[in-house]
């Protein structure tokens, strides 16, 4: 058992996204830079937060996933509000856990189902199973007397190979592994997510702060997609080829982002993100005022637009740009 390796193929696929997400990992000096501002990091943190729980239902927007990290009363389903709190401070310890001990794993778990489940930081003691939007089984998971063993297994082939495998690989290996594994009663994916971020964080810095849960919020069709059909074929390379392409495309809007940051393209811009303070969200009106306009087509036309395309800002409720409740954030 102790030689256990999950299956997998180093596909030309794996390898160049590899070799391009470490070439730009050495682009991103800039980030590096202005990842040293607490006020950055921590949004970055929210949007991770934001977008792992929301792929797992969670109807909480973003605006209202910032005020409750920072500490304001909002009002709605106490337990996806107890689910962001966990999540946050599960996240604050990302740099404190060992990605390869079983137990600072489980710490994660109960933290981050503190008060949701009675059974937080324990293996599943029942049997498990996914199911579609018509509540058909598609997915069994192990037995609850094999999740030790698989856990045990999954653990000690990374203490094996976390050396020698380059650690995106591993990672992303582990996240398919353990939602295959299913070990908890709930909160696998949300676990699954943190702990990628863990290994990954051990491997490089900077990843402590990548929302790469975000992007794959953008893609989770094709996420959950994947993982079936990696369980169907028995082996997780397309999974590995996907997590890949998720955190290359993250990189990719990082490298825009510090980019825009720095050469904002016009003085109006300047202007607006002088205003704003990052991950504070703010209304149109709002802004309108500390910007000293009346306009509300120049203020569109010549601010807020420009602003959103070239992804400065971004919107509280982005599947609802026309909503009365709309309000604007800095991303950076």
């Amino acid at each position: 058992m102790n030689n256990y390796t999950p299956p997998f193929n180093l596909t030309n696929e794996i390898l160049d996204y590899v070799s391009t997400i470490m070439k730009k990992i050495g682009q991103l000096e800039n980030y590096k830079s202005l990842n040293k501002k607490p006020i950055l990091r921590k949004n970055n943190r929210i949007r991770s937060i934001h977008s792992s729980l929301a792929i797992e239902a969670n109807s909480l927007s973003l605006g209202e996933v910032t005020d409750i990290i920072n500490g304001k009363v909002v009002l709605g389903d106490q337990k996806e509000i107890q689910e962001v709190k966990n999540a946050y401070k599960a996240y604050e310890k990302i740099k404190e856990y060992n990605p390869v001990s079983i137990e600072d794993l489980k710490e994660a778990h109960r933290i981050m189902t503190f008060l949701i489940l009675d059974h937080a930081g324990e293996f599943r003691r029942g049997n498990e199973g996914v199911f579609d939007e018509n509540d058909n089984c598609i997915f069994i998971a192990p037995k609850p007397d094999m999740v030790a063993p698989l856990i045990d297994e999954l653990f000690n082939w990374m203490r094996q190979n976390i050396q020698t495998i380059n650690s995106l690989i591993i990672s992303s290996v582990f996240h398919y592994e353990f939602v295959f594994i299913h070990p908890f009663e709930d909160g696998n994916g949300r676990i699954a997510r943190l702990w990628q971020n863990v290994i990954l964080a051990n491997y490089e810095d900077i990843f402590e702060y990548i929302p790469i849960e975000s992007q794959i919020k953008s893609w989770q069709k094709e996420y959950y997609n994947i993982i079936q059909e990696c369980n169907v074929k028995g082996d997780c390379t397309s999974f590995i080829e996907f997590m890949l392409k998720v955190i290359n495309a993250t990189l990719d809007q990082l490298i825009q982002n510090s980019t825009n940051q720095l050469f904002y393209s016009t003085p109006s811009m300047h202007k607006l993100l002088n205003v704003m303070e990052t991950g504070i969200p703010m209304t149109a009106v709002e802004l309108m005022e500390k910007l000293g306009l009346k306009s509300k087509k120049s203020f569109r036309e010549n601010y807020l637009k420009p602003a959103l395309e070239q992804e400065l800002i971004a919107m509280t409720k982005p599947d609802r740009p026309t909503s009365k409740n709309q309000m604007y954030y800095k991303l950076y």
